[in-house]
């Protein structure tokens, strides 16, 4: 059996629980045993986000993308606008399905890695009354930075606008407050920092934002939040045949984080790996990308001159760490992402540099 330690953002190791729960007994999706674990992780998915009585929840069987295209494709109606605050690869791929849907758009743009300036934030919506809803990634993952979701949300509140953020790589690792953050709706999914499989995505969201929408002005059939909505309220099940095995091991993997490691006890422990990361590396020689705004479980970090990145890739993965390529141009600057999520612990970091340090002093000779 492979022992290869995922240093990867996502899929992640995960507890031996979590993998031993695919193994549930077949079940059927229309079953009242399906029914009552859909609602206790409906649950678990709220107090995930820090949400109050007046949020709800749904599961979407698919990636992290298929939850911001659920969103995305289901929030607006004739003549409102969105407005993307992007900076990074994942934000991009917001403005590729708000541009796949038509979707009235004001651009926001800031260069990947740069901190978003909450000024022009600020005009911007003051200018676009159109504007009904905000949206912007919390941990755009391309580069490790985390956006200014609080601040962006305060002004959010002052201009009369909703809130969207794409928590996909957040959820789990961040301190997330839908409440005080002034977020309408949120998605993740678990195979990232909550340690769950990828496929099983899912959405947080205000009730009296799930309770506004209409089936028309959905533009999606298999992702219609208005459907996924009203089958969750109707019958505690989902519109279509869901991924059963994959309900399991999230609504495990919920548990691990708040009953046992507790979600304060989770962030602590990547805070942690991410801090041992992150000085290992720069004992080493390696330039991090980032000075500040660093998320909790992604370090980007250029290799020393000289160093090819896709070669050192493969050395390290034949010892067994897999890390990712960066993304982009930073592809071709020699920069890679080292990542601590899921089943990654202290020592685990420890001796991947042990490692690390090997190849690189076999690839500088």
């Amino acid at each position: 059996m492979s022992m290869t330690k995922l240093f990867s953002p996502g899929p992640v190791m995960v507890k031996d629980s979590v993998r031993h729960a695919l193994l549930h007994y077949d079940i059927c999706h229309r079953s009242r045993e399906f029914e009552e674990m859909f609602v206790d992780t409906q649950k678990k998915i709220c107090r995930l986000f820090g949400a109050d009585e007046t949020y709800d929840s749904v599961i979407v069987s698919g990636s992290g993308t298929s939850s911001n295209e659920t969103v995305l494709s289901s929030l607006f109606k004739e003549g409102e606008a969105v407005m993307l605050v992007r900076n990074g690869m994942f934000g991009e791929r917001l403005l590729e399905i708000i541009t796949k849907y038509n979707i009235p758009l004001v651009d926001c743009p800031f260069p990947w890695a740069a901190y978003p300036d909450l000024n022009t934030v600020d005009k911007m919506m003051a200018e676009h009354p159109e504007v009904t809803v905000v949206a912007m990634v919390f941990h755009e993952t391309c580069t490790g930075m985390i956006n200014p979701v609080g601040e962006v949300g305060s002004l959010c509140q002052k201009h009369g606008k909703r809130l969207f953020v794409d928590c996909v790589s957040a959820a789990g690792g961040q301190e997330i407050d839908v409440v005080n953050n002034h977020i309408d709706i949120c998605t993740s999914v678990g195979g990232k920092c909550v340690g769950a499989f990828p496929g099983s995505a899912y959405i947080c969201a205000k009730r009296s934002l799930l309770e506004s929408l209409t089936g028309d002005q959905c533009r999606n059939v298999y992702l219609s939040l208005y459907k996924h909505y009203q089958s969750a309220v109707t019958s505690h099940q989902t519109p279509n045949t869901p991924n059963v095995n994959l309900f399991w091991p999230l609504n495990t993997a919920l548990t691990e984080i708040l009953e046992n490691e507790t979600l304060q006890g989770r962030i602590a422990r990547y805070q942690c790996c991410a801090g041992i990361i992150r000085k290992g590396l720069e004992e080493l020689g390696c330039r991090l990308l980032l000075s500040e705004h660093m998320s909790n479980t992604v370090t980007s970090v250029f290799l020393p001159d000289g160093i090819d990145a896709q070669t050192f890739l493969d050395e390290m993965e034949s010892r067994g760490y897999t890390f990712y390529i960066g993304k982009g141009e930073y592809a071709k600057q020699g920069m890679i992402q080292v990542a601590n999520m899921g089943e990654i612990y202290e020592q685990d970091c420890l001796n991947m540099l042990e490692t690390f340090a090997l190849v690189l002093a076999k690839m500088k000779t």
